[in-house]
């Protein structure tokens, strides 16, 4: 059996990353979708909260679960059992700070694997961090993350007021 993870902080979950772990799902006979709190960024959604969201949003994809982990991505990984990380790609901006991931990765676990999947082209421009931007400021999110996500957005901003 073939288990990837695709780790991240999804706060919140977008549909470039919806449409990565689509992707992802029909490559490999298990897709984890790993959610972890970045220590870097401030959240905007609890972990909880992201993953009872991306749960949500991707119902429809039978081989995929979602769960969240705290320490080391390569010893989480080895707990579940999955080689395969998947890393989806915007920009070459991207690709830079990924591919500096996955040497890392690969010098911590040369037993895991980085698999870069390109985010389709409708999405290049969306990322977690535009999407807070633009909720913040009133902008229309609608279509750039899954509607369940979009209502979740709508209702912690009137909280916010």
């Amino acid at each position: 059996m073939r288990r990837a993870v695709c780790s991240g902080s999804f706060d919140p979950v977008t549909m470039g990353h919806i449409d990565v772990f689509e992707r992802a799902s029909r490559m490999f006979d298990e897709i984890i979708v790993g959610v972890f709190h970045n220590i870097r960024k401030e959240p905007f959604f609890s972990v909880e909260e992201r993953v009872r969201l991306i749960r949500e949003a991707t119902g429809h994809i039978p081989n995929l679960s979602v769960k969240s982990f705290s320490g080391l991505l390569p010893d989480y990984m080895r707990e579940a059992g999955a080689s395969v990380i998947v890393r989806g790609l915007r920009s070459v901006t991207d690709f830079e700070y990924e591919l500096q991931q996955a040497q890392m990765l690969k010098h911590i676990a040369p037993d895991i694997e980085t698999v870069f999947i390109l985010t389709g082209q409708e999405y290049y421009f969306v990322s977690s961090s535009g999407i807070r931007e633009l909720a913040v400021f009133g902008g229309d999110i609608h279509g750039l993350v899954p509607m369940c996500v979009e209502e979740a957005i709508i209702k912690k901003m009137k909280a916010c007021k």
